[in-house]
């Protein structure tokens, strides 16, 4: 194993941590639009169809920025042990503890099984093409099946993206979008059936993956293969902004891109509008956000916004869990009034987030703060003074 190279030195990027938040929350409402929830079938079918990309939206820039950051915040010096020690302790025991409890409701209503459980518990579920392995005890643990991947491949990567020219780094970027377009070219290879579905609720038969081929969805969005390039081109943009390379582009218009990019996303058939038609898009947004850090202006790097990205790993951990088994019952089938449906959607994001901040005050940090970095070495005693003898100077 080699050390992972130093990048250039960096700076905090809060911009970016509250970012986070916002994707966790598109992901949240992607889950309540294909739970379908509202007594009034059209309303759920627009919601569905409109809406539920949003959480391929969050995901994507998830993994996009992950490959920044920690492109951004290598260490030198750093080892591959340490590196991955300190990413498995940031991700591994939220989502222990969130696997206990999706088990324990799956036992409760008697559906849990071995083999529907335990590969999420190692973080391989992606890798299985089967609805129930792949999402496992708690759906969204599988995105971290692809992160571990990320990792494992990181100090291997860094090498590799730190010795691209920096005249060849917007054509790699470019390489990577057009990989993206092309792997769901690759997936109309696999099978047509079976079909791949959310929540179907007794109003409304439709879902916003309809008449899509699990197999499609599985290998285009799940299967962490197909998410390196997201990872890869987070990696790269670091590099553009390390060496001062990105366009000269506010965060707000960066973001005002994502729109073409959604409807883009929208209007594609089968799985050919996944993943890559925001890809620059998101990327653009990373950049703008980091450079606005870096010269004062920062946008969603407020006190507030920096505490609620904090929380957001945790909350996207928890927000199904949430949305299932409390007030809301998704994808029980229950159906509500507009207005209670909305009053309760409100009640679930509350209870997500206090169900996030005790995750992350009792889980996640104190097991950062143990686990994180190697414990500490003492230093050597300090060697002895001198003592000076009678007609001999001390040196």
């Amino acid at each position: 194993m080699t050390a992972i190279p130093p990048s250039p030195p960096s700076a905090r990027l809060p911009s970016l941590t509250g970012m986070r938040f916002l994707a966790a929350l598109l992901v949240f409402m992607c889950h309540v639009a294909t739970s379908q929830l509202v007594n009034a079938p059209g309303l759920n079918r627009s919601f569905a169809e409109n809406a539920a990309q949003l959480g391929w939206v969050g995901v994507s820039f998830f993994f996009i920025l992950s490959g920044f950051v920690l492109t951004w915040t290598a260490r030198a010096g750093d080892t591959p042990r340490l590196f991955i020690r300190r990413r498995l302790a940031k991700v591994y025991p939220n989502h222990l503890v969130t696997w206990v409890a999706g088990t324990a409701f799956l036992a409760t209503a008697g559906t849990v099984t071995v083999f529907g459980v335990l590969p999420s518990l190692g973080l391989i579920q992606a890798w299985f093409p089967i609805p129930a392995v792949t999402f496992g005890p708690n759906d969204p643990s599988w995105s971290l099946c692809a992160e571990l991947v990320f990792y494992l491949l990181c100090p291997w990567l860094l090498p590799l993206v730190n010795r691209i020219p920096a005249g060849w780094l917007w054509k790699v970027a470019g390489v990577l979008v057009l990989v993206l377009a092309l792997i769901p070219v690759v997936a109309q290879l696999l099978p047509e059936q079976p079909l791949m579905t959310y929540y179907q609720g007794p109003s409304c038969e439709v879902s916003a993956c309809e008449g899509m081929s699990w197999w499609h969805y599985w290998f285009v969005y799940i299967v962490p293969v197909s998410r390196l390039p997201e990872f890869l081109l987070g990696m790269v943009i670091s590099r553009v902004v390390a060496l001062g390379k990105q366009p000269s582009l506010r965060p707000g218009t960066a973001a005002l891109l994502l729109i073409p990019g959604y409807a883009v996303m929208v209007a594609l058939p089968d799985a050919y509008g996944m993943v890559w038609p925001t890809a620059i898009p998101l990327a653009l947004v990373v950049m703008a956000s980091a450079s606005a850090d870096l010269t004062g202006r920062s946008w969603m790097g407020g006190r507030t916004m920096v505490r609620l990205g904090e929380l957001s790993f945790a909350f996207y951990m928890v927000h199904l869990l949430v949305l299932r088994h409390g007030p809301l019952a998704a994808g029980s089938g229950k159906l509500w009034s507009p207005a209670a449906a909305v009053a309760l959607v409100g009640l679930s994001a509350a209870l997500t987030l206090a169900a996030a901040w005790l995750l992350h005050v009792l889980v996640e940090q104190p097991v950062m703060r143990r686990w994180s970095r190697p414990r500490r070495i003492a230093p050597p005693p300090p060697p002895q003074a001198s003592v000076a003898q009678p007609g001999q100077r001390v040196p």
